[in-house]
């Protein structure tokens, strides 16, 4: 069988999560690790290090220019999809990226015209609606286990931002950084695959006064699904209390929770919400998976750049609103 060639650009968390899948997560293919890439020059000789039969590069135009490659994995900061993105499209290379696809609207517009004339296939790591309990909400929604949707919440509460687990400098920065962008772009795509189109109706985001660069403290919105259901969007960070990331369901005949990214929860009108079976069995993570299926002309549920850049559409229309 043959072995299909990967590399990884940008060796964060998300990057050597993605090689830790590559090498603990038993594939129909055969996957390797040819080649990684990362600006960090110390990083990069601590991962070669450890593994000494992949090829290492500083920079992605080298690895691209000699490597003969399968699929390159994006995982550098947001303003640097578009680059290496259109770098990888030019070789006409399967590409997997991180999420946002892109740092601006048009830089997504402009990579999804790029994808299409390079025959291949792109995809975005949106995760969130191969979960079980996203896969279960997505269920309970088309069998209208509580009625018809009467409007949705979408929580985004961090004490603190960035969290412990993310100090990086573009993180917590206005260009590329904040909890919108961050996580709310997951919940967006998910929202969109799950109940439609969202389009903004209003939003008021604050900024803080003293840190011209720094990313958004509160976002206050309304989006609207195609359908006419509202969702209301209520984000703070740097507060006292509990990170909080859910979405809350209000049915004509009952209530869904969505608590903390996995908890399930639901009750009927006037009763305590109480936690919905969730089978782990139905996972169909990891995303990689799909992706390999689809270079090979399977069926794989994936989610392209133009999935990304419908994403896109409402993540930039929110950070626009300040």
């Amino acid at each position: 069988m043959k072995v299909l060639k990967m590399a990884v650009i940008g060796l964060g968390k998300m990057g050597l999560h993605m090689i830790d899948q590559v090498e603990n997560t038993p594939m129909d293919t055969p996957v390797e690790i040819t080649a990684v890439c990362d600006a960090n020059e110390q990083g990069l000789q601590d991962f070669a290090a450890s593994h000494p039969s992949v090829k290492t590069y500083l920079t992605y135009q080298e690895l691209l220019n000699e490597q003969q490659i399968d699929l390159v994995y994006i995982a550098v900061p947001p303003k640097y999809h578009y680059p290496v993105v259109m770098e990888v499209l030019k070789r006409r290379i399967h590409v997997f990226c991180e999420k946002p696809l892109a740092n601006s609207l048009d830089e997504a517009r402009r990579m999804v015209e790029a994808a299409e004339q390079a025959g291949v296939v792109h995809a975005v790591h949106f995760s969130m609606p191969h979960e079980p309990a996203v896969l279960k909400l997505q269920e309970m929604v088309n069998q209208h286990a509580v009625g018809d949707i009467r409007k949705m919440d979408l929580i985004l509460q961090f004490p603190q931002w960035p969290r412990s687990w993310q100090q990086n400098d573009w993180i917590m920065s206005r260009d590329q950084g904040g909890f919108i962008l961050e996580v709310g772009i997951h919940w967006i795509h998910m929202i969109q695959t799950v109940f439609g189109r969202l389009s903004l109706l209003n939003a008021q985001v604050t900024y803080p006064d003293d840190k011209p660069d720094s990313c958004e403290q509160e976002v206050q919105a309304v989006l609207e699904v195609q359908d006419g259901t509202r969702v209301h969007v209520q984000g703070i960070s740097h507060f006292a209390g509990e990170e909080r990331v859910s979405m809350v369901v209000y049915g004509t005949e009952g209530t869904i929770a969505l608590e903390n990214w996995e908890e399930l929860l639901s009750g009927p009108i006037g009763q305590p919400l109480s936690p919905v079976e969730v089978l782990d069995s139905s996972s169909e993570l990891p995303v990689l998976k799909h992706v390999i299926a689809r270079i090979q002309g399977k069926p794989g549920r994936i989610y392209t750049f133009h999935d990304g850049y419908e994403a896109q559409q409402v993540l930039e229309a929110l950070r626009g609103s300040h």
